[in-house]
């Protein structure tokens, strides 16, 4: 055993010919010259598919697949195998997450490819209560909200009616929603909770958090047009890691947003779309987010499925026109069976200040409520524990905690892409502050028109328009990010998580083969398929079908070296026939070599 021990020490070319699985020749060659007997094939004519190795420092190899020629070699043979590529398509019928299969070489001194991003300069935190959501309508505005009203009526849906510049808030929905991450690193502590009621009431506290910060007055976003994008992350000082929000306007009829979180060092991801629709009342209308986020953490494979409030304006006839958050919202974890069940109030009609933005709850375990939260989502809420009886606070944005926000970057406007929120809508934010309504809305009606036109253009070809970020599955018709990955972080392989037109990567020490693991069984997966040098393909926009031809060739590749690996590790340990064998093997290796010598 000390002998074999030692044979595999010293040779990194065992594991760089057996994962290879006889694709090439790895004879040696001693002094002896052409009479020398090849040990490595002996063991591989000998049933060796079976050993396992240990993945210890001394035997990695840090040359292995450092052969450009090898790589090349192998793409080739697959390119001109296609029964073999439709043979593996076939075979592989239930793998799941991606996972990398691109190298790259550790270089200290090698520049990272990545988005450059910029600390945010501004950013506007609305007052708690009801004064900031309130909005005072001049006389020249009346005059705009009539002119509004002759066009609706009630129960109308207001998506397609052109709404007056002075209510818009200067940004778009997408990155409106990117206001639930100020306060990510509650979710960095959710997923390192060992107790999993403690990871509830995290993820529930990291959920209130994303209301408290609104605009001054009653404001609304701009409706995203299809194909906008909007990207950005925050900075985890605590855990040196980034959380990175990707988001795009998938579809405009109905208008529906697609965004995709994710922080894989410190576990946890999210993704969802929104259905944004508008009802009409007569004296009030509401702004129904109609959709679904997923959060999941990674090294625990648990979902947490979550909903939205909707938004309700009043006062728009008669009164002060107010902007209140209703509605009921269920977060909820199958894997551990805890939900928790919040529920946005509206203000009665002879209510008093103190009854304004309230919000009241429960945590439960399966139908047992383990505890009750109640209070004001914009600012203090309680927490009452039913096992001990004791009342304390579970939130509340004070000053200091406001100060505690991570920090959010976002792309320079000269690096932004033509159709990114900020460049896109540039010309209606700066008219909207110089308080000038018809440039404001002389340029809305310029970007709305152009969207108008692409989409005649696209019905006259017959053309559906084809998101570069998101793409619907066929059955559910979800929306999932292309580039997903929802691995665990390794941090002996994984180095560091970057974006990169708008595709989110992964860093990597050594590339890894295709390792197939269960379906979750959500209906919202599905896999991806890496493309790039990162854990993470680049997004080809130009083809897209040359891009799935491409994608799926590709991951038939890894399916293919995941198959070989499979094989190859069938066994977890040798038989004692084996050990004699194998002995019997070195001792003629080393026999050989002193009669030659």
């Amino acid at each position: 055993m000390d002998a074999l021990e030692l044979a595999l020490k010293c040779s990194s070319l065992l594991k760089r010919t057996m994962i290879r699985e006889g694709k090439e020749d790895m004879s040696t060659v001693t002094s002896g010259g052409e009479h020398s007997i090849n040990f490595y094939s002996l063991l591989r004519a000998h049933n060796m598919h079976g050993f396992q190795f240990n993945d210890s420092d001394h035997l990695k190899d840090p040359d292995l697949y450092s052969d450009k020629s090898d790589r090349e070699g192998e793409q080739d043979h697959e390119e001109s195998d296609p029964e073999g590529l439709e043979k593996s398509e076939e075979s592989d019928s239930d793998t799941s997450e991606r996972q990398d299969d691109s190298y790259i070489d550790l270089d200290p001194n090698e520049h990272l490819r990545e988005t450059p991003y910029l600390e945010q300069s501004h950013e506007e935190l609305g007052e708690a209560g009801e004064a900031a959501q309130t909005e005072t309508v001049s006389e020249e505005n009346k005059s705009l909200i009539w002119t509004l009203l002759k066009q609706v009526r009630p129960g109308m849906d207001l998506s397609k009616v052109v709404l007056p510049t002075f209510i818009l808030e200067q940004r778009s929905f997408l990155d409106k929603l990117s206001d639930y991450y100020y306060h990510a690193d509650f979710l960095s502590e959710a997923a390192i909770e060992e107790n999993a009621y403690n990871r509830m009431k995290k993820v529930v506290k990291w959920y209130i958090s994303g209301f408290y910060k609104k605009p001054k007055g009653l404001k609304k976003p701009y409706n995203p047009i299809i194909g906008e994008t909007f990207r950005c992350m925050w900075l985890h000082q605590k855990t040196n890691s980034k959380t990175f929000y990707i988001a795009e306007q998938v579809s405009h009829h109905p208008p529906v947003s697609a965004f995709y979180v994710s922080n894989r060092k410190d576990g946890f991801c999210l993704s969802g779309s929104i259905l944004a629709k508008s009802k009409f009342y007569g004296n009030s209308l509401s702004a129904i987010l109609d959709g679904e986020a997923r959060l999941t953490f990674l090294n625990r494979g648990e979902d947490y499925v979550m909903n939205m409030p909707y938004a309700h304006c009043k006062g728009i006839l008669y009164g002060t026109m107010t902007l209140e958050l209703g509605g009921q919202i269920t977060i909820a974890c199958e894997k551990t069976g805890y939900s928790a069940q919040l529920e946005f109030k509206l203000k009665p009609f002879l209510g008093s200040s103190d009854s304004v933005n309230q919000v009241s709850g429960k945590i439960k375990l399966g139908k047992e409520v383990l505890a009750t939260l109640e209070g004001h989502w914009d600012s203090e809420i309680f927490i009452n524990d039913k096992k001990t009886g004791t009342m304390d606070t579970f939130w509340n944005p004070t000053p200091d905690l406001r100060q505690s926000r991570l920090t959010r970057c976002t792309v320079p406007p000269e690096e932004q892409g033509e159709y990114e929120s900020e460049r896109l809508w540039q010309h209606v934010t700066r008219a909207i502050n110089n308080k000038d309504q018809t440039e404001a809305t002389n340029e809305k009606f310029i970007l709305e028109e152009a969207q108008r036109k692409s989409a005649r253009e696209r019905k006259a070809k017959c053309e559906e328009w084809i998101p570069a970020l998101f793409e619907q599955d066929s059955v559910t018709g979800e929306w999932h990010y292309r580039y997903a990955d929802t691995r665990p972080w390794d941090p002996l392989n994984d180095l560091i998580q970057f974006e990169k037109d708008g595709c989110i990567q992964t860093k990597v020490r050594h590339r890894t083969p295709m390792v197939t693991v269960p379906k979750r069984k959500h209906k919202s997966d599905k896999p991806k398929s890496p493309e790039s040098g990162c854990s993470s393909p680049e997004p080809d926009r130009q083809d897209s079908s040359g891009s799935e031809r491409h994608k799926s060739k590709h991951n038939s590749r890894l399916r293919k070296k995941g198959a070989d690996l499979n094989r190859m590790c069938g066994s977890s340990f040798l038989q004692q026939r084996d050990y004699v064998i194998i002995v019997f093997l070195i001792l003629l290796q080393v026999l050989i070599n002193y009669i030659f010598k």
